[in-house]
């Protein structure tokens, strides 16, 4: 298991939420797929919307990664990386190809992100995240940034003294 970025473990989670909210209860298959090719015809023109989450959703249908272990290196860092590295290690065939091209061309530091969210979402079982509970930021907490409450130091206690003068 790999540690991925927090912001990537977010958005993988999002996008489970946002698949799980476009299908319905019951699942509505019909509304799933022509939301994916609406998004798909959107991002194929050069346009769409320049979202993380939507670019993902209308990727992880269709996209194929070929470097598992390379993208989970990628999915360490949110901000930086290297946008062309990515690419190289995913497509998209027939008509979603247009869509990954016109994605990672208009918009390529979303289109990473959109990519790893995707591969983050379709692959769980090799990653996890970092556990950001308070216990666990905690952990090693030897408690020495702790002020004693109850004392105020001589010094401040004369800046507010009106009588002494």
């Amino acid at each position: 298991m790999r540690k991925v970025h927090p912001e990537f473990a977010y958005q993988s989670r999002e996008l489970g939420g946002q698949i799980d909210g476009i299908l319905g209860d019951p699942p509505n298959r019909k509304n799933y797929a022509m939301m994916v090719a609406a998004l798909v015809g959107e991002y194929a023109g050069g346009g769409g919307i320049e979202d993380v989450n939507m670019m993902s959703f209308a990727l992880v249908d269709h996209v194929t990664f070929s470097n598992p272990k390379a993208l989970l290196a990628e999915a360490a860092d949110y901000e930086g990386g290297n946008p062309s590295r990515v690419f190289a290690m995913a497509a998209c065939q027939g008509e979603a190809a247009a869509m990954y091209a016109g994605m990672t061309e208009n918009h390529p530091e979303l289109a990473r992100r959109a990519i790893i969210t995707a591969f983050l979402f379709k692959n769980p079982r090799l990653w996890d995240e970092e556990d950001q509970s308070l216990d666990k930021l905690g952990e090693n907490d030897d408690g020495d940034d702790e002020h004693d409450e109850d004392g105020v130091s001589d010094d401040f206690a004369r800046m507010f003294d009106q009588e002494e003068e």
